[in-house]
């Protein structure tokens, strides 16, 4: 029998030991854990717009299928056949009025249920079909992002988001006058734990380092906007691991300040949206293009980084897949979709300036933890001038690592089935 290792020796508040990225016991304890009994981001509602359609994705590693069924009613289920364990469906996504097992013709309705099973008469009343569908998990959904879980006993979606839920409306508003749609995505692996990149999305320090090749492609006024290093953003706490990193403050909300100049970037798309928008409609629209200035991380596997959604699954200890999903307007402007689009590949594409970068690092995070042994990993960077507001949420400087201390939290908490400090 495996012995689990001590958590409590692994963490503390300023720094963790540097296996916490190499350990496969870990690994496995973090697998049951933390992405069996929390919230897992599963789909945005764009992606299932009609009743039929479905995708198929994972759930820590469990694979699963999220369709919407003729009710209209959002259903995640592991994609297992009831009969031999194989999967009911391949395709990445789609839309079907039933998912038929390729092995035996055993056929699930969009909700599950077990509708037919050739030759039953074999089964000689031993086989009842209503207590055989596909196991289903639990499904909420906020502001379009639908979440599901194992764990039929954990506190309802909207506590679990708690004070996270503000800043997921901020971000929706960069669909402007339309709501947020999925624009597609690319998927990459890197060699890696899954908490290298956990912590990235709210690490603002290494932004000017690792992404100088990023500030050298752009134009004067946007370099400025994006060194924000010594600016007046902040991380700030947001409870059972979530955070929230501003780097650029006056983006918080698109809808304010829309009188204010618009970036020299976007004034040929202004231009040429007002031919068909009225100069308050162009500016709310060109707002949106740009994005939000903070990336909200909401514990343990979704990442609303800006202008995109960024999903991690931990495939082993040492190695997560990466998915980059591209966002915008639901009927806006064509020319503005396909400027997020422009502005998304420049950094996140595979041929980006800022993801290649991000993901050596983490490779190098990777090899390096694994020299010496008792050398932790420190995680205190903002701690000595960290602050609480009012509501209680833990803040520091842009560059503080106050969004890991955050996740590493939860991530104690969860590790050591104990309640979030």
């Amino acid at each position: 029998m495996t012995a689990f290792p001590d958590v409590k020796q692994l963490l503390a508040e300023d720094r963790a030991d540097g296996s916490i990225y190499s350990n496969s016991d870990l690994y496995d304890m973090e697998m049951d854990r933390i992405f069996m009994h929390n919230w897992i981001w599963v789909a945005h509602r764009s992606e299932l717009p009609e009743p039929g359609q479905f995708i198929t994705t994972f759930v820590g590693s469990h694979p699963v299928i999220v369709s919407r069924d003729r009710q209209g009613v959002v259903h995640v289920m592991l994609n297992r056949c009831r009969h031999r364990g194989a999967t009911v469906c391949e395709q990445k996504h789609g839309k079907a009025a039933s998912f038929v097992c390729p092995y035996h013709g055993w056929a699930y309705g969009l909700d599950g249920a077990l509708r037919g099973v050739p030759h039953q008469d074999g089964y000689t009343g031993q086989l009842d079909k209503s207590k055989l569908p596909l196991v289903n998990l639990r499904v909420e959904e906020y502001n379009g992002l639908i979440f599901a879980t194992f764990d039929k006993s954990i506190m309802s979606l909207e506590d679990w988001l708690g004070r996270a839920k503000p800043w997921i409306d901020l971000f929706m508003k960069q669909g402007a006058y339309w709501p947020i749609k999925t624009m597609g995505e690319h998927k990459f692996t890197f060699p890696g734990n899954w908490k290298i990149q956990l912590e990235n999305t709210t690490d603002a320090y290494h932004f000017p380092i690792v992404h100088k090749p990023y500030l050298d492609s752009v134009d004067k006024e946007t370099e400025d906007t994006f060194s924000f290093l010594d600016g007046e953003g902040y991380v700030e706490d947001l409870g059972h691991g979530h955070s929230v990193m501003v780097m650029i403050p006056d983006l918080v909300d698109l809808e304010e300040d829309l009188d204010r100049p618009i970036p020299m970037r976007f004034e040929k798309l202004a231009e040429d949206l007002s031919k068909d928008h009225t100069p308050q409609e162009v500016r709310r629209i060109v707002r949106a293009v740009g994005g939000t200035g903070f990336n909200l991380n909401l514990f343990p596997n979704l990442a609303c980084s800006m202008a995109f959604f960024r999903v991690l699954r931990p495939l082993s200890v040492n190695e997560t897949e990466i998915r980059h999903i591209a966002i915008g307007m639901d009927g806006g402007p064509a020319i503005a979709n396909q400027a997020r689009l422009r502005l998304h590949e420049h950094f996140q594409g595979p041929m980006g300036f800022g993801t290649p970068d991000d993901a050596e690092a983490w490779d190098r995070v990777q090899r390096g933890s694994l020299a010496g042994r008792d050398i932790p990993i420190l995680l205190n960077r903002g701690i000595g001038h960290e602050a609480k507001r009012e509501n209680g949420n833990l803040y520091s400087d842009v560059s503080a690592e106050t969004g890991m201390r955050a996740a590493y939290r939860q991530w104690f908490a969860d590790m050591t089935e104990e309640n979030e400090a």
